[in-house]
């Protein structure tokens, strides 16, 4: 599902794609302002959208720009009607360096936030759920989005930012591994209350979104589980090896317990 897409440009060596249910998801939108107000409020409707996707981008280029200071490759952007994804090759494993690059997103978002305000005023508790008739409402409307979507974001359910904060702080105290367990175990638990309110609000897409939250946060955990397992049964493996040519017992190669979750090779 997320190969369907499509490579838009470049910004900085990193590719910005959309995922092919964007365009119909900005087709809705369009069909939507069309129906209230016709040309006029088909091209808001796909204005506000398409700015609004604007700063999620420039929320995700707050991730990357920070990781790439710290040596990561950034592979893609992709936006989907849900919000954005970054994808990187790796995640720093030093706390502070993945705390750096989880907060420059939300830290984007209100900066962009704070300049609107100060030129357009702040949104009144409403603004952010009206259709907007002018550049100044326009532009409140934004402020608005981006707040909301700033503190979103800060949600502790891994592996939103929220989420990755908390696993990086347990991550001084705890290793790696298990941090990241304790982090997705509370994601799960947030992402369920998320999926209950959206249902019980009739608010689908809060619930698929925080539906894919779950799935991703439980995929990134068993996918970093598996690479901390190989990576502990080949450092067994070479030390096996090295035993060897060192003249030492020719004991059994280490194997691993089938159901070892902390990636422990077995003597």
């Amino acid at each position: 599902m997320l190969g369907w897409s499509i490579n838009l440009f470049r910004i900085r060596g990193i590719q910005l794609a959309v995922h092919f249910s964007f365009i119909l998801f900005l087709a809705w939108f369009a069909y939507d302002g069309y129906q209230d107000a016709g040309v006029s409020g088909a091209l808001w409707g796909a204005a506000t959208l398409l700015a609004f996707f604007t700063c999620v981008v420039l929320h995700e280029l707050g991730h990357c720009f920070t990781g790439m200071r710290f040596g990561l490759h950034v592979r893609r952007i992709l936006l989907m009607p849900i919000g954005g994804m970054a994808v990187f090759d790796s995640i720093p494993r030093k706390p502070r360096e993945e705390l750096l690059m989880t907060i420059a997103g939300p830290a984007v978002n209100f900066a962009i936030a704070g300049l609107l305000c100060l030129v357009a005023g702040y949104p009144h508790a409403g603004n952010v759920l009206d259709s907007p008739n002018s550049l100044t409402s326009f532009a409140r409307l934004l402020a608005g989005w981006n707040l909301l979507m700033g503190i979103f974001n800060l949600t502790p359910a891994f592996p939103m930012d929220g989420g990755r904060i908390l696993r990086a702080l347990l991550a001084t105290r705890l290793p790696y591994l298990r941090a990241t367990k304790w982090a997705a175990n509370i994601g799960k638990v947030v992402a369920g209350l998320g999926i209950a309110y959206g249902l019980f609000t009739s608010s689908y897409l809060l619930a698929v979104l925080f539906t894919f939250i779950l799935l991703s946060g439980e995929n990134e955990y068993r996918m970093l589980q598996r690479q901390e397992y190989a990576e502990a049964h080949w450092q067994a493996m070479m030390e096996h090896l090295a035993r060897t040519r060192a003249g030492g017992p020719a004991d059994e190669p280490p194997l691993l317990e089938p159901g070892n979750t902390e990636g422990e090779p077995r003597p």
